[in-house]
Parts: C-alpha cells; sequence; structure tokens
C-alpha cells in the first residue's frame, strides 16, 4: 500500500540502543487494491496503545490491533481511557512511562505533547504511508510546525442531519432540505403533522452545541472567517459571530420546533439520537456526527441506518458551498519503541482503515482515500466517507477540537456554558461577550 518500501533494518534503526527489538530482517508483505505494504518482523515485541474507545469502537479496533500483530508477530495492548485520554496521559508523561501509542482525537492535544517534546516525528515509512493513503489536508492535521507526528485513524463527518424516515414520509415531506430555509419550512411541516419536537437537541451535553455553531458559522462566514476564528485572530464579539448566533436562533428558540430549552438542556447526546428513533419517537431530525449510526445501533437496535435512518448534508445558507465540518482520532508514537513506528504505518493503509470502517456498529468512517463505497458495511455510511474524502479543501476539522481545551472541550465552561446559556435565553449580545471573555483567558 506504499509509494516507498522500507526494510525493517530501517525503521529498527530509530530505535533507542536501551530498547532493542526482538526484530528480523525480514518483511510481512500485505498486497491490497492500491499498492503493497511492508512491515516488519516484530516477534515477540509488546508494545501499548492507549486511546478512547469502548463497546463496539473498541472491539472494531481491536481487529486492526489483531491483525497487526498476527503481520508481524508483535504483541500489542489496547487500552481504553475513555473520555479521559488527555488527562490519563498527562500523568503517565509525567511519570516517564507513556504508552507507546496513543490516540486522541484533538489536534491540540497533538500540538501540546509534541512541542513538549514527547512524541516522535512520523518515520519515512509512515510519511509514505500518510502520502499514498491520505489528501494533503489530513498530512497537514498530523503534522506540527511542519513534522508529522499523528495518523489519523478514524474521521467523523459532522455535518450530518439525521431523520426519521417514516416521520418524514408521514408528514409528507418528500425532498431533503438544502437550505437552511428548507431546513425550518421541514421542521414547521413536521410540527404541523404532529410531532412533538421536530428537532431533537442534545443540549445536556455542551460539545453538542459548539458543533452546531460551528456548521452554521462555516456556512455564513466563511472558510477564511472560520479559520481565524479558530486561531482567535478575530474576537467572538466580530459581526460574523452575531450572524451565526442569530441564524441560529431562529431554530433554537421555536419552541414548536425544538421544544422547551430547559429540556434540550437536561438532554444528553444519546438520548437525543434515543428521542429521534426509538419506537413512539417524539422527534424526526438530530443534527450530529456520522457517529449518530452508532449510538442508532446502540440506543435503538431495531432501527436500521439506511432505511428507518438517514441523513442529508447540513443545509447550505446564503448559498454556501457543499462544506464538511470534522474530526478525527490521531495516533501518534510516544516512544522509541520499533512497533510504534510500524503500527502507525499499519494505521495508515487502506486494509487497516477497512477493518476500521467495517462493522455497522462501530460507525466508523474514514478519510483515507483508496477506500472503496463497498468497503463500508452499509450504502449510507459509504456516502459519508466519500462525502469526507471528496470534501477536499472544503473541510475543515471541528473548531472547538482545535481551541484550548479551557475554552473549547470542558464541560461547564468556556464555549460549552456560553452556548449552554444561548440556547436557554437566546440573547446573542450576552453570548458574544461570555465567549470573547472566556476566549481571551484561554488563549493567552
Amino acid at each position: 500500500m506504499l509509494g516507498v518500501l522500507v526494510t525493517a533494518a530501517a525503521l529498527a534503526a530509530s530505535c533507542s540502543s536501551g530498547e532493542k527489538a526482538s526484530t528480523s530482517t525480514s518483511t510481512t508483505t500485505t498486497n491490497s487494491s492500491s499498492s503493497t505494504t511492508a512491515l516488519p518482523r516484530l516477534d515477540g515485541q509488546a508494545f501499548s496503545v492507549l486511546g478512547p474507545w469502548t463497546k463496539d469502537e473498541q472491539a472494531t479496533f481491536q481487529k486492526v490491533l489483531d491483525s497487526f500483530n498476527s503481520k508481524t508477530g508483535a504483541k500489542g495492548v489496547f487500552t481504553s481511557g475513555g473520555d479521559d485520554v488527555p488527562t490519563i496521559l498527562g500523568t503517565k508523561v509525567a511519570g516517564g512511562a507513556p504508552p507507546d501509542v496513543a490516540v486522541l482525537a484533538s489536534p491540540g492535544t497533538v500540538e501540546k505533547f509534541a512541542k513538549a517534546g514527547n512524541l516522535k516525528p512520523a518515520n519515512p515509512a509512515v510519511q509514505a504511508a500518510v502520502a499514498a493513503n491520505y489528501g494533503p489536508l489530513w498530512t497537514k492535521l498530523g503534522s506540527v510546525d511542519g513534522t508529522l507526528y499523528g495518523v489519523y485513524a478514524d474521521a467523523s463527518n459532522k455535518s450530518t442531519v439525521w431523520y426519521n424516515t417514516k416521520a418524514f414520509q408521514t408528514a409528507g415531506i418528500t425532498t431533503e432540505p438544502k437550505t437552511w430555509e428548507d431546513f425550518l419550512k421541514a421542521s414547521k411541516t413536521l410540527s404541523d403533522s404532529g410531532v412533538q419536537v421536530p428537532v431533537s437537541i442534545g443540549g445536556g451535553d455542551g460539545w453538542t452545541l459548539t458543533d452546531w455553531f460551528e456548521n452554521v458559522y462555516i456556512r455564513s462566514a466563511g472558510l477564511d472567517n472560520y479559520d481565524k476564528l479558530t486561531k482567535h485572530q478575530i474576537p467572538w464579539t466580530d459581526p460574523t459571530v452575531t450572524k451565526a448566533l442569530t441564524t441560529l436562533k431562529t431554530l433554537w428558540a421555536e419552541k414548536s420546533l425544538v421544544g422547551d430549552p430547559a429540556t434540550a438542556l437536561q438532554t444528553s447526546f444519546t438520548q437525543s439520537v434515543a428521542n429521534t428513533f426509538k419506537a413512539g419517537a417524539p422527534s424526526a431530525m438530530v443534527y450530529e456526527a456520522s457517529f449518530v449510526a452508532t449510538q442508532i445501533t446502540q440506543e435503538v437496535p431495531t432501527a436500521k441506518v439506511g432505511t428507518d435512518a438517514k441523513y442529508f448534508a447540513f443545509p447550505a445558507i446564503d448559498s454556501s458551498k457543499p462544506t464538511v465540518v470534522g474530526g478525527g482520532s490521531a495516533a501518534v508514537a510516544f516512544t522509541d519503541n520499533p512497533a510504534s513506528q510500524a503500527f502507525l504505518q499499519y494505521l495508515a493503509s487502506p486494509e487497516a482503515a477497512k477493518l476500521m470502517v467495517s462493522s455497522e456498529g462501530s460507525g466508523f468512517a474514514s478519510a483515507n482515500k483508496n477506500l472503496k463505497a463497498s468497503d463500508y458495511p452499509t450504502p449510507t455510511l459509504g456516502q459519508v466517507g466519500a462525502d469526507i474524502v471528496n470534501a477536499g479543501d472544503q473541510f475543515r476539522f471541528d473548531m472547538s477540537d482545535q481551541a484550548p481545551s479551557a475554552f473549547g472541550g470542558t464541560k461547564g465552561q468556556g464555549e460549552w456554558k456560553d452556548l449552554q446559556a444561548f440556547l436557554g435565553n437566546g440573547d446573542v449580545s450576552a453570548a458574544q461577550t461570555a465567549l470573547e471573555a472566556d476566549a481571551v483567558a484561554a488563549y493567552k
């Protein structure tokens, strides 16, 4: 799968003298539809992987790790840190005992550890694998100051609105909304047809509200302003933010469309999905990322993705171009264990990507450009993956995931808290003032 084949000796050269590997000079060659990958023999070489995945997602990733172990003779072990991976890592790094590989969902976290000198740069084999299988954007996302560290093991499309097909049929909606005006109109039609809360909002989890904002902002303010706000190069009091929040308010302030904001603020993301697809569902649409497919499988196993549940692209605003806001999890190496780089190399291959996306229960998607739609378990999930790859330079990584965690990634503070307050009171000016004050404190 690589355009360049690298021998085991070249890979092992990067390991420290104190960590000699039981690596032979032979390689394991794996054929795929696109190219060939040479992996070193790593017989008996133990290595550890720390990542966020649990349940079905963990089981899917384990298949990838098992495949790597089988091909190389390595003995990799995965440990789930759930949502606490950054905290666990900080403790382990401070104690001098980091995992060999960690999977991080935030580019900001990758940058933090890279700039502290804790990460090992990708070796030539990993660089070649990424170049062969990913677009330039994903190389940039995995790099810090021009040096590649991370391989994106998965990706998510956060510009998807999922809907209950039966509710749409009952309401007589035959065309998926294309614009914000269409979206509001469809929501009103669903309300008129008897749907209690047409749009289910999981406001109890503040991160869902940041995703709402980002999709409206990028479509109303454009890519350049999105990039500037991400870096806090323009303030949250900017008129572009005013426009985005005002647009959001046309939906969030309408109780006939989203229900009582107080109830939305008590609703978790998982509940918002269940409320849209369970028997007797009170809602018909839920906005969130492609991993909604995973939640549907887990929360409402009777609802089938692709038949009972489908999605449409987040609606355009002011004739905006199709744009994808998304996320992903980057695997990075913390040690010179030779298995670390070899595993990153394998993760970048179409073979590993296919294993990652093959399970309907996990709902994983990939930015690997050499995957085919047929590699996914359903056409719907295949389309999710295609949307990510085909977005090209119209893809932007989740804004809050790139911000300092104190602003964009912490429960009860920063952007999460401020947007929850905005959902509750609809005060655009107050929201902007609070957002700017919290951003100033976090970015300094």
